[in-house]
């Protein structure tokens, strides 16, 4: 009991003799220019803004309110809503862009502070980030005013007092949609602004501006371009290195980690969606149908088989979606070489008849003169087989307006057929040059005996 009593004392003792260490510093406050990169020069997002200011007005003029991300994460990586960071290249939340097309100008409406920097009880970890008096962050995007985003609604109500007309991007031409709230899930940020601002201004005129923005997106600039051949690139080293190994046996989620793998090495920061790498049986399935089960990602596929790749990276914030069919034991049977063919010189055709002027509608009638007819009823869809791209591989787009220098899109001639056990698929990523065409992805063969090569 003795001893029990003298070593607290003892300890005491000793820890009084060290010398008193140092309070640990406060964090400081974080900024943003410490954390994001400037995309791109601050003239472009102002080139960017003033044509879609000359849009709204030559199409009714009025306020268009575009929204950023909320910021609210669950574990993964913020990343700015598209039209919003089309138009500031700023990556931060709760926040909104007017461009007000009567005045020629635009406001930014920010938190004075970010939220997800703030936590009371740990500030060491958790030290703030200002935004709204942030000047470094202004200096990005140029934008003509920056106020508090508690004035929105205020500011919103004057300018609808006096007559403005609200713009919104509805998602896909035609009048603004009323926006039902479900019972199930929830609105997306242009939805649920839309229902607000029907909400709060029931008397106010609303104007769609997904044409405005289609136009201004379509056509991508030099910088943006560059960036498309990165991803491109990256998406192509990714494939390559995943044909290496494919063989009987191996699994799907294992072509997709190497994909991934290798994309990254390649500066992606990002994948654009859950890589779609399916075989045998489930080729034949679109994969809305098999991501309804996460364990179908993970077959394993064997000789004799097909194994379709529709795989795409993101670098800096722009996106590519290339897809190619190999044979899992390094040759074709006669029939997937055929069915093969029918897609290859569908695309073929297509890419052949792309220039400046032509419309995707009319590519439409290209793609199917290319498809013989009994091939028809197998093929995916009644539309030119691609999409645009961009920051998102659904980038808005036009069916009726002509194609034009800088314009990037897929061509993706798929092919389904159940009766047979079938599928097959090529999607190249093609340019609108100022004469033609480029194929961003033509160092990816197409051709059958080249893809039996790459599995050998």
């Amino acid at each position: 009991m003795m001893l029990s009593r003298t070593l607290p004392v003892a300890a005491a003792a000793v820890v009084a003799a060290l010398p008193a260490s140092p309070v640990a510093a406060q964090t400081p406050e974080q900024r943003y220019t410490d954390w994001v990169r400037r995309d791109f020069r601050p003239q472009e997002y102002q080139y960017r803004r003033g044509r879609t200011i000359d849009g709204l007005r030559a199409s009714g003029g009025g306020l268009l309110l575009t929204p950023s991300s909320d910021g609210v994460t669950h574990g993964g990586t913020f990343r700015q809503l598209e039209d919003f960071w089309y138009l500031t290249g700023l990556e931060i939340p709760q926040s909104m862009l007017v461009l007000d097309a009567d005045r020629s100008r635009s406001v930014l409406f920010m938190p004075r502070r970010d939220p997800r920097f703030e936590n009371p009880g740990r500030t060491n970890d958790f030290p703030g980030r200002p935004l709204l008096d942030d000047y470094q962050l202004r200096s990005i995007a140029g934008i003509d005013e920056y106020r508090d985003i508690v004035e929105l609604d205020a500011y919103v109500r004057e300018r609808v007092a006096e007559g403005a007309t609200l713009r919104v991007n509805a998602g896909a031409a035609g009048p603004v949609p009323e926006p039902v709230v479900p019972m199930i899930g929830s609105l997306d940020a242009n939805a649920a602004l839309i229902h607000r601002l029907r909400s709060d201004h029931p008397g106010a005129p609303m104007l769609n501006a997904f044409e405005v923005i289609a136009r201004m997106r379509m056509v991508k600039t030099p910088a943006e371009i560059q960036r498309m051949r990165a991803a491109a690139d990256a998406t192509m080293a990714g494939i390559r290195a995943a044909v290496g190994r494919i063989r009987s046996g191996i699994d799907e989620r294992s072509l997709q980690g190497e994909f991934e793998r290798t994309c990254r090495t390649f500066g992606s920061q990002s994948i654009p969606f859950t890589p779609i790498i399916k075989s045998g049986p489930n080729s034949l399935w679109a994969w809305r149908i098999l991501a309804a089960h996460y364990n179908r990602r993970n077959r394993a596929m064997q000789d004799g088989e097909l194994v379709i790749f529709d795989v795409g990276c993101e670098v800096d914030g722009y996106v590519s979606d290339v897809g190619r069919t190999f044979p899992v034991g390094g040759s074709f049977s006669d029939v997937q070489r055929e069915k093969l063919l029918v897609s290859t010189r569908a695309a073929e055709a297509i890419i052949a008849a792309v220039r400046p002027g032509v419309t995707l509608r009319e590519l439409t009638a290209v793609a199917y003169e290319a498809i013989p007819d009994d091939e028809e009823p197998y093929m995916q869809t009644p539309s030119f087989f691609g999409h645009h791209i961009g920051l998102s591989v659904g980038d808005p787009a036009l069916l009726d307006e002509p194609l034009a220098p800088g314009m990037v899109f897929t061509v993706e001639p798929w092919y389904y057929n159940h009766e047979i056990g079938v599928s097959v698929f090529i999607e190249e990523v093609v340019l609108v040059t100022e004469d033609g065409v480029e194929v961003l992805t033509a160092s990816l063969p197409r051709d059958p005996a080249a893809l039996e090569a790459m599995v050998r």
